[in-house]
């Protein structure tokens, strides 16, 4: 993908003011002064991350990205939540419950893909508000940052980067949000390791990602891990896991071989 900068539109304009806010929470002052690339985004990958399998090989298609909103997103999610489960509608409502979005917050929507999510959070949170999506696929980064100017979001950012090693200052965020994308990670606990860090006290998390149920034999657990390249949590195992990084009240929702997760962090 061409790397050469783009405009980021005049100082002071929402865009501009959006990116600057951005670049404050980077922890590094290299990242913090890269240009947006021609694609209208920011990126801090030097490479590729290794692939976990099929699944997220297909993350960095083109094909996949043109369709993931619309077709292919939705199809998955129905296949794994069941007839029964919420749909993407219901998805987005469900996120903003176990964020507690309020007008003025910054949020961090990690594996934002195209971004769908992120302008939701965006609407949320209002033009002073501000909207930090985070993948490691440039074609959905692409793809997203085409969305964003098209339906005129000037209080969303996105940024190429690694999961597992988020750029950002601890902490910097208010709410963190990750659905979809969890069982698809190298080391998902090291992701949850930087969503805490960069999550401000009083601050919300909510996952979406994977869960094995009773019809699912414990014995087939690591033949549909190998094939498909995802991991399947058992069903206490995030509950368990954001509980170990200090997060209370928590939340969660089973659907099929889905689980929405959801917790704060105590005020200091």
């Amino acid at each position: 993908m061409a790397t050469e900068p783009v405009p980021e539109r005049s100082p002071g304009s929402g865009r501009s003011a959006a990116i600057d806010r951005a670049r404050e929470l980077l922890a590094s002052a290299a990242a913090a002064a890269k240009p947006l690339n021609q694609a209208g985004f920011l990126d801090l990958l030097e490479s590729d991350l290794e692939s976990t399998g099929l699944t997220q090989d297909l993350m960095v298609t083109r094909l996949v990205p043109a369709i993931y909103e619309r077709y292919w997103r939705p199809a998955l999610g129905r296949v794994a939540k069941g007839i029964t489960g919420p749909g993407m509608a219901q998805e987005i409502r469900i996120a903003r419950l176990l964020l507690g979005l309020g007008e003025g917050e910054r949020v961090l929507d990690v594996a934002c893909g195209p971004g769908n999510f992120s302008r939701e959070f965006a609407r949320a949170v209002g033009p002073e508000g501000l909207v930090v999506g985070v993948d490691a696929s440039a074609t959905m980064l692409e793809r997203g940052a085409a969305e964003n100017r098209a339906a005129g979001f000037e209080n969303v950012v996105l940024i190429r980067g690694d999961a597992t090693a988020l750029p950002f200052a601890d902490p910097s965020f208010d709410a963190v949000c990750c659905f979809a994308a969890l069982h698809l990670f190298a080391d998902p606990f090291a992701a949850l390791d930087q969503m805490r860090r960069t999550l401000a006290p009083g601050g919300r998390v909510a996952v979406m990602t994977s869960v094995r149920r009773r019809l699912t034999a414990r014995a087939l657990k690591p033949v549909i891990e190998r094939g498909s390249g995802m991991r399947l949590f058992e069903s206490e195992e995030i509950v368990s896991a954001l509980e170990q990084r200090g997060l209370t009240g928590i939340h969660q929702r089973l659907a099929g071989m889905v689980q929405f997760v959801g917790g704060r962090l105590p005020r200091d």
